[in-house]
């Protein structure tokens, strides 16, 4: 099974098994991992963002632009920022490394 690593805010890693076909967000909530995705993945909110590892960045599919304008509203924004709902597990990221952010802002 697939893996990736969350990158807590105290700086621990935890790797994960990361199924096939869920969101980072989703990936997340199964593990446990501090990310409140308060809008469930519907694209209203900025609660789940997380920092994308730079060697990752590139391999991602670009973000939407109603994933950009949420974007705007996150707190610790970076130039390698996401969101997790926004991100499906697939072979291609086994591995993916993604680090949370300072802290959360819930606009909704």
């Amino acid at each position: 099974m697939p893996k990736m690593t969350f990158v807590e805010r105290d700086g621990t890693r935890r790797e994960v098994e990361a199924p096939l076909g869920l969101s980072v967000l989703e990936i997340a909530h199964k593990h446990n991992v501090d990310i409140e995705g308060a809008c469930e993945g519907s694209l209203a909110c900025s609660t789940c963002h997380v920092i994308v590892d730079a060697g990752w960045f590139n391999k991602l599919e670009s973000p939407t632009e109603d994933e950009e304008d949420m974007l705007d509203l996150a707190f610790d924004l970076q130039e390698t920022s996401r969101l997790g709902c926004q991100l499906i597990m697939t072979q291609k990221l086994d591995g993916l490394v993604v680090k949370l952010p300072a802290g959360s802002r819930n606009a909704g």
